[in-house]
C-alpha cells in the first residue's frame, strides 16, 4: 500500500500532519465532486438510459473493497434465475483506448487484470472502456440477447443511467479517517450511501448504520491451482512445511495474508501496489520457494510462471440473496 494510503488508515501524529497539510485539496475535490453530481441530477450533464436495466457495483472509498468477486457472484446467481446479464469495467491497468470484448484469454496488459478474472469466472459477456456508456452500448450490440447489464466499478460514472445500486464496503478497513480524496480515501460523502439501494460488508467488521439493505460477503478458498499446469490443485496443507512466499498486488493485501494464516499456511509476506504489471523479477526467489499470489495476480503471471508458483481461488459467500433483491426491486420475472 501506498504511504499516502497507510495514513489514510492511520492515527499517529506523522498520518494525522499529512492529512491536515491535504485537507484544502479534499475541500476543493469535495467541492468539484458536488458541481458534478449536481449537474447530472439537474440534466445539465448528458446520462445515457439504457433498454435493459442497469446494476452498479462500486464503493465510496479509494482502493480494493472485493467489488469483483461480487460481480462474478452476481453475473453467477442471475444466470442460475434465467437471466442473460453482460458486464461493464473501466479496464484499470490495461492499455486498451478503445472500447472492446474482454475473453478468458486475453491479454491482462491490454485489457487490465480484473477484467480478464470476470471474463475467465462469471460466465457473462464482459466489455471495457473508460466511456463506461460506450462499452455498454458495445457489449448489447454484440449480445443482443442481454437483458440486464452489471457495471463493476461503476457507482461514480453518472453518465450511465442505473436502476440498482451496490455500494461495497471493506468491513475491516472501514473508512479510514473519513476525510475526502486525497487526504482521506472518500470518492464520496459518507452521506452517498444514504441514496445506494444495497450494501454489501466484505469481511469480518462493525456495519455503519444504514437505512438500506446490509449483507455480509465473505471470501472463501481453500484449494490452490498450480499456474504452470492449471489442471493440478492442491490445498493447504501442502505447504505445511515448505518454505513459501506469499505475493498480492491487491487493494488490501493484508486480507489475502490474513486468509492464508487461517489455512495455516506460515508465509513470509510481500506486498505490490494495486494492479502491479508483474515482471519474472518480482517472483525470484528461490528454486525451493513455494510462491502463493490471488487470482488476480496470477493472471498477469501465468506467462512466465514455474511449477512453484500458486493461485488462490476464491469465490464470493453472501450471507442473503442478493440477486432476489435485485430482480424483485427491478420487477424483473424470474
Amino acid at each position: 500500500m501506498h504511504p499516502l494510503e497507510q495514513s489514510w488508515y492511520r492515527t499517529d501524529l506523522t498520518s494525522r500532519l499529512l492529512c491536515l497539510i491535504l485537507w484544502p485539496l479534499s475541500v476543493l475535490f469535495g467541492a468539484l465532486a458536488g458541481l458534478r453530481r449536481t449537474g447530472f441530477r439537474l440534466g445539465l450533464l448528458r446520462k445515457t438510459r439504457l433498454p435493459v436495466p442497469v446494476v452498479v457495483i462500486g464503493n465510496i472509498t479509494a482502493g480494493g473493497t472485493g467489488k469483483t468477486p461480487l460481480t462474478i457472484a452476481l453475473g453467477r446467481s442471475l444466470k442460475q434465475r434465467h437471466k442473460r446479464p453482460g458486464i461493464v469495467c473501466r479496464g484499470y491497468g490495461g492499455t486498451a483506448k478503445q472500447p472492446q470484448a474482454v475473453l478468458a484469454d486475453s491479454n491482462p496488459q491490454v485489457t487490465g487484470d480484473e477484467a480478464v478474472l470476470l471474463a475467465r469466472h462469471s460466465g457473462c459477456p464482459v466489455w471495457i472502456g473508460a466511456d463506461r456508456v460506450a462499452a455498454a452500448e458495445g457489449l448489447l450490440a454484440a449480445n443482443p440477447d442481454c437483458d440486464l447489464l452489471l457495471s463493476d466499478d461503476g457507482l461514480q460514472h453518472y453518465a450511465l443511467e442505473r436502476n440498482f445500486e451496490i455500494a461495497v464496503i471493506d468491513a475491516a478497513r472501514g473508512f479510514g479517517n473519513r476525510r475526502l480524496l486525497p487526504s482521506g480515501p472518500l470518492r464520496e460523502p459518507l452521506a452517498r450511501l444514504a441514496s445506494v439501494d444495497a450494501v454489501v460488508l466484505n469481511g469480518v467488521g462493525s456495519a455503519p448504520q444504514l437505512s438500506c439493505a446490509v449483507y455480509r460477503m465473505n471470501l472463501r478458498g481453500e484449494r490452490f491451482r498450480n499456474l504452470a499446469t492449471p489442471q493440478h490443485s492442491v490445498n493447504a496443507s501442502y505447504f505445511a512445511g515448505r518454505n513459501t512466499t506469499a505475493v498480492a498486488a491487491i487493494g488490501n493485501p493484508q486480507r489475502f495474508f490474513d486468509h492464508l494464516g487461517t489455512l495455516g499456511i506460515d508465509a513470509k509476506t510481500k506486498a505490490f501496489p494495486d494492479h502491479h504489471a508483474y515482471t519474472p523479477a518480482d517472483l525470484a526467489f528461490s528454486a525451493a520457494t513455494e510462491v502463493i499470489m490471488t487470482d488476480k495476480d496470477a493472471v498477469k503471471c501465468e506467462r512466465f510462471a514455474g511449477p512453484t508458483h500458486w493461485a488462490l481461488e476464491v469465490e464470493a459467500e453472501l450471507d442473503g440473496d442478493l440477486s432476489e433483491h435485485i430482480m424483485r426491486q427491478l420487477g424483473v420475472s424470474q
